[in-house]
């Protein structure tokens, strides 16, 4: 996995642009701030460094000493964030009503009661046509201090319509509190354990869910209140494997930023994550009409002004739309073109080293090593699987313990037979302290410890009753997890035909297409979150 320096001042640098470091240079020869040459170098000398190592600094930059270097990085962090500030000014709704706020207090202090009353209501006024409901809170509860101080000449009902108003706006801020607190923390389940593995696990999480799901009237809700809903209803429907209404409440949440456009800038992480549920609700319930225009849709924002406007929003557009471009050829059956992708997310996970936590590393190694995997590669699928595998096994217990599967199936498949037993035994191990031992994953290690040192001309079978007994198994809700991660009927009938998982899955895909019928219930790997 990518190196990340621990070094925060490093960190800060190393995600400065061309444009930010010009600016700064700028800033800092307009600046007064004292250690002003030293900061400079400092800087200068970060900038140009691969990873952050003190010693080597130190030894080549003999004009800053061992006891300057904490102070001169404290006071360089701070001149860097301030000149980002100034630069980045227009492109943030929350900096410029933080600027607005400022005005109006700075006028204020100054005794100037009107034109800071004036520099609220324009703070107001942007705060409402954006949503920004505390930014709209700050801005009321200082014109209720100037107007209960001080003799304004307000309209005579003025005190009782600022009572109401921040009354009701607190009533809105705690319910957008409930509501997203639940998302996040439904969010954090998922992210631990993926979704659930048996009916005691789904009926926790139901009983979980509306405990904690207040009231909510649409009709009168604002944007937040149905953004954080609709994300609510979206987790739940997904964990719960109740994939409508993952479907209708990811659609509802796109369709929010379709109704406000000016919505899309600012919250774009949002309408991003959004967009890729979507396409994954789609790809997971087999539409590939609505999947590919969706993902044209999102194709159309990548290259959006809306899409360029910070860096983070820059690796999320990364992140989704490399994402959902593998789901297409898993949809679609071409996995061989799909490794064209590889190098292209091998070289963004470097460049973003810094943004990209670790879980959504291990999701694009798995599904890398399906790529792989399904175009017969099965020795480089391993490699990725390892990456995985060797890791701490802290995060995503789902994907820890479907990559060891699909690790030993393709080990199964090379025949390495002198470490299958032990590797057999490892996983099961494994999967039962992880609480993912389900009768689908059973019947697997049963089948590969059965089988393993058969004749393989002599396994098809076994092979035929396997894959019969997973058919039965794909009916059953509570096994049905299993074939989220894994497409094993297709690897059952690759193995039987002795051809790629890939020409298997196209060919079922091709006929579907011709018939227009929509592609069969089955899919190579999951819509992972």
């Amino acid at each position: 996995m990518p190196n990340r320096s621990p070094d925060e001042l490093f960190q800060l640098i190393q995600t400065l642009e061309k444009a930010e470091k010009r600016n700064f240079k700028l800033f800092m020869s307009r600046s007064a701030a004292t250690d002003r040459s030293k900061t400079l170098l400092l800087f200068d000398a970060l900038d140009a460094m691969d990873s952050y190592d003190e010693e080597l600094l130190l030894r080549r930059h003999r004009g800053i000493s061992k006891q300057q270097i904490s102070n001169l990085k404290a006071n360089l962090h701070r001149q860097l964030l301030t000149s980002l500030r100034v630069l980045r000014d227009e492109d943030n709704i929350d900096i410029r009503l933080h600027e607005q706020l400022d005005h109006a207090r700075i006028l204020y202090n100054k005794g100037l009661h009107q034109q800071s009353l004036k520099a609220l209501a324009r703070a107001k006024e942007l705060a409402r046509s954006h949503h920004q409901h505390t930014f709209l809170l700050q801005a009321l509860i200082l014109e209720k201090k100037i107007e209960s101080l001080h003799i304004t000449r307000s309209f005579s009902d003025r005190a009782e319509a600022l009572s109401q108003e921040v009354e009701e706006l607190d009533e809105r801020i705690l319910l957008i509190g409930r509501l997203s607190n639940l998302a996040l923390r439904l969010y954090g389940w998922y992210i631990q354990k993926g979704q659930v593995r048996d009916a005691s696990e789904g009926a926790s999480l139901r009983a979980f869910f509306f405990q904690h799901m207040p009231s909510v009237s649409l009709e009168t809700a604002g944007f937040y209140e149905k953004l954080y809903f609709h994300q609510c209803q979206a987790w739940h429907g997904f964990i719960t494997q109740d994939l409508l209404l993952y479907y209708r409440s990811c659609r509802r949440w796109v369709d929010l930023f379709t109704a406000e456009p000016h919505m899309r800038k600012v919250e774009a992480q949002q309408y991003i994550k959004g967009m890729h549920n979507l396409l994954n609700a789609h790809f997971t319930l087999d539409n590939p009409a609505g999947f590919l225009e969706s993902l044209r849709q999102f194709e159309a924002f990548s290259a959006s002004p809306e899409a360029q406007t910070s860096l983070n929003t820059k690796v999320q557009t990364f992140v989704y739309l490399q994402l959902a471009s593998i789901n297409r050829h898993y949809m679609e059956g071409t996995f061989g073109e799909g490794l064209s992708l590889v190098p292209g997310i091998e070289a963004g996970l470097e460049a973003y080293a810094m943004q990209i936590d670790r879980h959504r590393e291990l999701v694009f190694y798995y599904k890398i090593a399906c790529l792989y995997f399904g175009s017969g590669d099965r020795g480089t699928a391993i490699r990725y699987l390892k990456r995985i595998i060797d890791g701490k096994a802290d995060l995503r217990a789902d994907i820890q313990c479907y990559a060891r599967l699909l690790h030993l199936i393709a080990h199964y498949g090379e025949g390495n037979f002198s470490i299958l037993e032990s590797l057999i035994k490892s996983v099961y191990r494994f999967m039962g302290r992880m609480q993912n031992l389900s009768v689908v994953e059973k019947e697997i290690l049963t089948f590969l410890q059965r089988t393993f040192h058969k004749d393989p001309r002599r396994l098809k079978p076994d092979l035929l009753a396997l894959r019969d007994k997973l058919h039965e198994l794909e009916r059953d809700p509570h096994a049905r997890r299993s074939f989220l991660y894994l497409d094993f009927v297709s690897w059952l009938d690759s193995a039987i035909r002795e051809v790629p998982v890939e020409d298997v899955i196209r060919e079922r895909y091709l006929k579907a297409s011709r018939q227009s019928a929509g592609r069969p219930k089955s899919r190579w790997a999951p819509a992972l979150e």
